[in-house]
């Protein structure tokens, strides 16, 4: 795991069990990686419940408990459908906050028209703050990593507010 996710992770940590409260996440082409950035940090168990990969809308439903009728009318890599799952993250697991990631992450767009590189992320919780980032890359990886560190970087942002 790169320096800069453990480092951000670490930030949004020590705040969070300062505070003592506690997130989950629901990611999608982050791959698992703002997750495993959060559990890296020492005494996760103080302040991360639990995440979800929902890549599909069968995960989503199995994973989220988010069946196809509440996303009638959205786009999966949109920052409504990024709100959807971050405040069902935080409902389902009765978290302070939610944290969400919808994007494509390379090396092609998505479906939608949404180029690689292209992510909505959304915190849910005390505040709600949105951002749809495009990093104009098509490496997969270096997506995924910019992804996770943007996550958790909006995720501070609300926590100082």
């Amino acid at each position: 795991m790169n320096m800069p996710m453990v480092e951000a992770a670490r930030i949004v940590a020590d705040v969070l069990k300062s505070r003592k409260q506690t997130v989950a996440v629901a990611e999608s082409s982050s791959g698992g990686l703002i997750s495993a950035a959060l559990l890296a940090a020492p005494g996760a168990s103080a302040y991360f419940l639990g995440g979800a990969v929902v890549y599909t809308g069968k995960a989503r439903m199995s994973l989220l408990g988010l069946p196809r009728e509440a996303v009638v009318g959205m786009r999966s890599a949109s920052e409504p459908y990024a709100l959807l799952l971050a405040r069902t993250a935080r409902e389902n697991f009765g978290a302070t906050w939610g944290l969400s990631e919808t994007g494509a992450a390379g090396p092609t767009g998505n479906p939608y028209g949404d180029a690689a590189g292209h992510t909505c992320l959304v915190v849910s919780g005390p505040v709600e703050m949105a951002l749809t980032l495009e990093t104009g890359q098509s490496d997969r990886l270096a997506n995924m990593e910019a992804f996770t560190i943007a996550a958790l970087r909006l995720l501070e942002s609300a926590l100082e507010t």
